[in-house]
């Protein structure tokens, strides 16, 4: 397992549409080893593909709280097929955009169909932090980032704050 370096906001890559997984072999269970093992030493919990440069619908997250067993999830081509009308708030933090908190309202409960690491077809329905968690890491797979769920005030000071220190560091902006 290889800890991968994390793509940071403004990379363009972050607003990428990440493609279906094809096939589910051994180059993509090396994968899901390398974005567990780079969101534990991050630490986070949850991780998608495409924070680690590659265009794939694939995440991985591990829910358990400090002190428990780990109990990490890898789901592949996920997509939410029911959501609840009622809402939740957390506050959300991203690998992406590192020390940056903000509250972000979503449904309180989904259930999303997907693909385990051995290719078999899969539903879970979450709630709570998982819920959160799983609708934060598959609007990853679609280009959004948490930011998108706040102000616009809010979200362009984010934006100019990471695209400045951007510049300091060499990198790409938006």
């Amino acid at each position: 397992m290889t800890i991968k370096p994390l793509i940071i906001l403004p990379d363009p890559i972050l607003r990428q549409v990440s493609q279906p997984l094809e096939a589910i072999n051994d180059e993509a269970r090396r994968l899901a080893d390398d974005m567990l093992e780079t969101m534990y030493d991050a630490p986070g919990i949850g991780l998608a593909a495409i924070q680690i440069g590659v265009p794939r619908r694939m995440l991985v997250l591990d829910v358990s709280k400090e002190g428990e067993e780990k109990t990490p999830l890898v789901f592949i081509n996920p997509e939410i097929v029911a959501s609840s009308d009622q809402r939740s708030v957390y506050e959300e933090g991203c690998l992406s955009i590192p020390d940056y908190y903000a509250e972000v309202e979503r449904p309180a409960g989904i259930t999303v169909r997907y693909l385990d690491r051995d290719g078999r077809g899969q539903t879970i329905e979450a709630d709570g932090l998982l819920a959160t968690c799983l609708q934060h890491e598959i609007d990853h797979l679609n280009g959004v980032l948490f930011i998108d769920h706040i102000s616009k005030l809010k979200r362009d000071m984010v934006i100019r704050k990471f695209t400045k220190a951007s510049k300091t560091r060499g990198a790409k902006a938006i």
